[in-house]
């Protein structure tokens, strides 16, 4: 038996399941990273800084998928 790939088929993507999986390791992330600066040097709270990228890209993300849908056609 023989395996044929076409390597130019796309596979299909639900986006809406897309931004829920990226939601999902935001919110489980972020929270990982706060600990890790609350356990060690306080001094400076570097992760607002990836948190507040990461929020962005977040934002983006959805503004995608819910906001500015590509048309179905395409």
């Amino acid at each position: 038996m023989t395996n044929q790939v076409n390597w130019g088929t796309r596979a299909p993507i639900n986006p809406k399941r897309g931004f829920r999986i990226h939601l999902l390791v935001f919110l489980l992330v972020t929270p990982a990273i706060w600990l890790v600066w609350y356990l060690t040097d306080r001094t400076y709270p570097w992760p607002l800084w990836t948190t507040l990228a990461w929020a962005v890209g977040v934002l983006f993300h959805y503004l995608g998928v819910f906001v500015f849908k590509k048309s179905e056609n395409r």
